[in-house]
This record gives C-alpha cells, sequence and structure tokens, in this order.
C-alpha cells in the first residue's frame, strides 16, 4: 500500500472513532449533536474517498469459508426444494457434483467495497434519533 493509501485508510479510522465516540456518548447536549452531524458528513467524504481510490487498487475476493458457506447453503435450498441433483440419465448434474465439493472449483466470487447498502445510508440518520429518543444506551430494540 502507496502513502496515499496509508493516509487514506488513517483518515477513514480516525472518521470511524470519533463518529463512533460521538454517537455512543451517554449524554448528549446540542453541541455533541452538532459535533455528530459534522462527523457523520466528514465519515461520508472519508468512506467515498476509501472507495473510490483505496478499494479500486486491491482485489477482493470471498473467504474459503464463505465459498463453502454459500455451497453449503446452496445445497441446503436444493434438498429442501426435493431437487435431487440428477439429470434425466439418473447421473449426477455437475452443478450437484460441486455443491458436494467434488468436480471442478469454481473461481471466488469477486467482492467490492458497496456504499449502496443500509447501514452506511443509516448513519446520517443517528443524529436526529438521539434527538428523538436520547442517548443510545437509554433504550433497546427488544420485544418483551
Amino acid at each position: 500500500m502507496n502513502d496515499k493509501n496509508n493516509a487514506i485508510v488513517i483518515d477513514l479510522l480516525f472518521e470511524l472513532a470519533t463518529w463512533h465516540g460521538l454517537a455512543k456518548l451517554h449524554l448528549h447536549t446540542t453541541s455533541t449533536i452538532s459535533s455528530l452531524e459534522a462527523s457523520t458528513t466528514r465519515l461520508g467524504a472519508a468512506l467515498r474517498k476509501f472507495q473510490n481510490v483505496t478499494c479500486n487498487e486491491f482485489p477482493t475476493v470471498d473467504l474459503p469459508s464463505e465459498e463453502a458457506a454459500r455451497t453449503r447453503r446452496k445445497a441446503a435450498v436444493q434438498k429442501k426444494a426435493g431437487t435431487t441433483g440428477r439429470n434425466v440419465q439418473g447421473k449426477k448434474s455437475a452443478s450437484h457434483a460441486n455443491l458436494k465439493g467434488k468436480g471442478k472449483a469454481q473461481p471466488a466470487a469477486t467482492r467490492k467495497f458497496n456504499l449502496a447498502s443500509y447501514k452506511p445510508h443509516a448513519l446520517g440518520d443517528y443524529a436526529e434519533m438521539i434527538r428523538l429518543y436520547g442517548a443510545t444506551d437509554g433504550y433497546n430494540s427488544q420485544t418483551v
């Protein structure tokens, strides 16, 4: 990793730590909520910079354990659906052989950092929710 990427990652880690520290305060004031909003803005900019610069330089793929879990889930779905994995001639299909860990290994799926998911999107709602409901340690979402 070059110096530019190091700086981007360090800035992102700092913004994440700052945002987290502000979001988890036990007592909020108007100024701490304003600081959280400003931190959220800086965090969003740091995340976009990380995605656009650093992530493009590193090809990422699923871990072998993630590939194995996906294969197990796919096999469980096929089993539940009643699919036997046999073709018309009664021989096991190639896809069924792959599900059992036999046959050709498929290349690992490429994964990209995704800012379009719900979690990064929801960060902007924290300050308003703290204004409405108080600090995050004062309530929970569990049903009784």
